[in-house]
């Protein structure tokens, strides 16, 4: 059924190409062009478009790779000063380069369905049929209407970033942690929103391959493994060194970091993701009404964060939460999840639940959250949802 279902997803993917595509898809048409037209040390201080590249190296590469192909389509998309072109070549080109990568997710969902039994642990036993559970997995994660509206209408990458998600997850289900410390930090330097996650990955790998454990689960301290640690750490520090090496070497890994930090954005996104902050700002807002009706502030008193723009804000009434206040929070709550996973190696199943946790606590209480970052919590949890009913509602 595997590649049977593959080829179906992607010829319906065909059918959205002519839909709406939000302005993203102008942010990675700008993206073609600046990767394509400037040498490496001019990418990330390009700015004739408002749409500057601000994702980590690898994925500005990709780009790169992506125009070297683009070039026999339109080169007209590739011109730095061609603001907002979008040609039918240009829609095809950029709609297709979508659907061809989401192989990367396929092959993510069939390592983790190859290994079901080894991520669900026990749960797995309660339902019979394999196959069926395998299928149900090709399913809930080639088939999810996320990643459909996300990739192939408002128009990203989300699949083919997911897909590497799901091989590492799909090698820690191999227990093969080098492997899996490959994958991920291949992940975090082509997108960063992944360092969400981060925390899970680390507590367990550290925990399940460093350390050894007692027959009643207690951890043996004499036995962690300095080679093994370094081992891990290479891998991360190789993938990062050729990421960010060569802006080092001109001086502007700065530069890099100021454009994937961009702490001026704002609390929340233009598009409130339906989080903590947005129930915060309303507050804001209901406070600020009361206020001026019972003559505490002054009538002309505004907050502006509904403008559905891109900016810093600041609260009239309530106190401004600053970037370290949510990442205070945000560990605050992931702390008893990943507490829990140090207690409990050895056990991918936690593993994922630690995961989803920790993607929840980021989307909930994290500093400028898309809505897209949903995405991150729903896919491992597709997996969980085959060896749980309470985590499949």
């Amino acid at each position: 059924m595997f590649w049977s279902l593959f080829i179906v997803m992607s010829c319906i993917k065909t059918l959205y190409i002519p839909s709406y595509k939000s302005t993203d898809f102008e942010v990675h048409r700008n993206w073609l062009a600046i990767t394509s037209s400037l040498p490496f040390n001019k990418w990330y201080t390009e700015n004739t478009s408002e749409w500057t590249l601000d994702y980590p190296p690898y994925f500005a590469w990709f780009e790169f790779i992506l125009s070297r192909v683009a070039q026999f389509v339109d080169s007209e998309m590739l011109r730095l000063d061609n603001l907002s072109y979008s040609s039918w070549a240009t829609v095809l080109f950029q709609r297709m380069s979508v659907i061809v990568t989401d192989f990367i997710l396929a092959l993510g969902v069939k390592s983790c369905a190859d290994h079901l039994p080894s991520l669900l642990g026990r749960s797995a036993e309660k339902y019979s049929g394999q196959f069926t559970k395998q299928n149900s997995l090709y399913l809930l994660i080639m088939a999810n209407a996320g990643l459909f509206m996300v990739d192939h209408i408002h128009f990203q990458y989300n699949g083919f970033l997911s897909g590497i998600l799901l091989l590492s997850i799909g090698a820690i289900a191999q227990g093969n942690f080098l492997l899996s410390s490959f994958w991920f930090s291949v992940l975090l330097n082509l997108k960063h929103i992944y360092l969400y996650i981060a925390p899970a990955f680390g507590i367990y790998m550290l925990r399940s391959y460093c350390f050894k454990s007692a027959q009643d689960g207690s951890i043996l301290w004499r036995s962690f493994s300095i080679f093994r640690l370094l081992f891990l750490g290479v891998i991360v520090l190789a993938n990062v060194l050729i990421s960010f090496g060569p802006f080092v070497h001109v001086g502007q890994i700065s530069q890099v970091f100021s454009r994937l930090f961009p702490f001026r954005r704002g609390l929340v996104h233009a598009y409130w993701a339906p989080n903590f902050w947005a129930l915060y700002n309303i507050l804001d807002k209901i406070l600020l009404v009361a206020a001026k009706r019972l003559g505490l502030v002054d009538a002309s008193v505004v907050t502006s964060m509904t403008g559905g723009l891109v900016q810093d804000i600041s609260h009239a009434i309530l106190p401004s939460i600053s970037p370290l206040a949510t990442a205070i929070l945000t560990l605050i709550c992931m702390t008893p999840a990943l507490i829990k996973l140090w207690v409990s190696p050895h056990s991918p199943v936690m593993f994922l639940r630690c995961l989803v946790i920790c993607a929840w606590s980021s989307f909930l209480l994290g500093w400028h959250v898309h809505e897209k970052a949903v995405l991150i919590i729903i896919l491992p949890l597709a997996i969980l949802a085959l060896g749980s009913k309470q985590e499949a509602r």
